[in-house]
């Protein structure tokens, strides 16, 4: 997919029945992504996104044709506002008494804050697992403190993409939907200008992501091993850009591997932080 080839402020298809529903600003420097997941008329929501961005998210669940009260799940793969801060408009404008809001117990603790309305769902007591009316099965895969203690990705088991969350999130000076990176980008010294394409490096940005928001080198690694297990046709994170093709991702999991002094790793044991 070329950039030109999009229209940003409508939604995008990335795969069958997935869609993006977020909101672009190519000189935010940093865009979450909620993903609408369409089942013959059965919806899901992932991380639905801030209260800013809600007016923007819903008319563009709308505009695929969705109808808000066949929403019967919100998933939270952590509890951050940017993820969360639009529930109570969410549950508003969908008023169903079949809506649930399903996420893992350290996280419902705080997602609770958010609301006390609709019914909450741990991942825990389903199996780790949720199935459309038509047998369409999401997976949850725990990613604990990545980058908090409830952390967890999303594999769609039909079209297989997986919705990473902060995993392979970036911050995004030289934003598109899918992903710039190339095969120089392999064994490059990343920094803030790519010389080959003399745009912000996707690299240097996705780095600097992990390396703040992770709370661990050894959280980052159990979550890349994770997601090392699955067959997946696009990486779609919360942040930053899709990981479209086999060789972006790749490329953007061996560049991971080798971050050390992630989080609390940077600070020296025994030297007071």
């Amino acid at each position: 997919m070329k950039s030109r080839e999009l229209d940003y402020n409508d939604y995008i298809e990335i795969a069958d029945g997935i869609y993006w529903v977020g909101f672009a600003d190519k000189d935010a420097g940093f865009h979450c992504n909620p993903y609408l997941i369409v089942d013959n008329g059965e919806a899901v929501l992932i991380d639905s996104g801030s209260r800013n961005d809600f007016s923007t998210v819903m008319l563009k669940i709308m505009r695929t044709g969705t109808d808000p009260r066949n929403i019967k799940r919100l998933i939270y793969q952590h509890y951050d506002p940017d993820l969360c801060g639009n529930i109570p408009h969410m549950e508003a404008l969908i008023g169903s008494e079949d809506l649930k809001i399903l996420s893992h117990k350290e996280n419902n603790v705080f997602i609770n804050y958010y609301s006390t309305t609709s019914q909450k769902e741990c991942i825990e007591d389903i199996g780790y697992s949720y199935s459309f009316r038509s047998g369409r099965r999401l997976d949850f895969i725990r990613t604990p403190y990545a980058h908090s203690a409830g952390s967890f990705v999303t594999y769609d088991t039909k079209t297989k993409v997986l919705f990473s969350s902060d995993v392979f999130g970036s911050y995004d000076a030289d934003w598109d939907l899918y992903s710039k990176i190339i095969g120089d980008c392999a064994g490059c010294t990343p920094d803030t200008i790519c010389p080959v394409s003399d745009k912000p490096c996707q690299i240097s940005g996705m780095w600097d992501f992990h390396k703040i928001i992770m709370t661990s080198t050894k959280a980052l690694r159990y979550a890349l091993m994770q997601v090392e297990k699955l067959d997946v046709s696009i990486i779609a994170p919360q942040h930053g850009s899709l990981l479209h093709t086999p060789e972006i991702q790749s490329i953007a999991k061996a560049r991971l591997r080798m971050l050390e002094n992630v989080g609390v790793d940077q600070f020296p044991t025994g030297n007071g932080i």
